[in-house]
This record gives C-alpha cells, sequence and structure tokens, in this order.
C-alpha cells in the first residue's frame, strides 16, 4: 500500500475520516477546535504545495 506523499492529502484524508466517525457514532467525543485546525492546516497545505 502506497501512501501519498502530499501531507495536505493525507491530512484532509485524516480530516474526512475524523467527520465521517463522528456523524456515524455520536458518542465519539472529538472537539470541533481539533477537526477545524486539522481542516486549516491541511488546506494550508495544499494550497503552497506540499
Amino acid at each position: 500500500m502506497r501512501f501519498t506523499s502530499n501531507i495536505g492529502f493525507l491530512l484532509l484524508a485524516i480530516y474526512l475520516i475524523l467527520v465521517g466517525l463522528v456523524s456515524i457514532i455520536p458518542s465519539l467525543a472529538i472537539p470541533g477546535i481539533v477537526l477545524g485546525i486539522i481542516a486549516l492546516i491541511s488546506g494550508i497545505f495544499i494550497l503552497i504545495g506540499r
């Protein structure tokens, strides 16, 4: 299995998995600030091309 070398897309994938888990399992408590930070960092990395 080959993982992407682009950290922005890797963080985006982690963010989407976490959002999906939170919506499926409501008792899974991940603070919104954590999800927001991951989304912000992944967006910045995608924009700068890393």
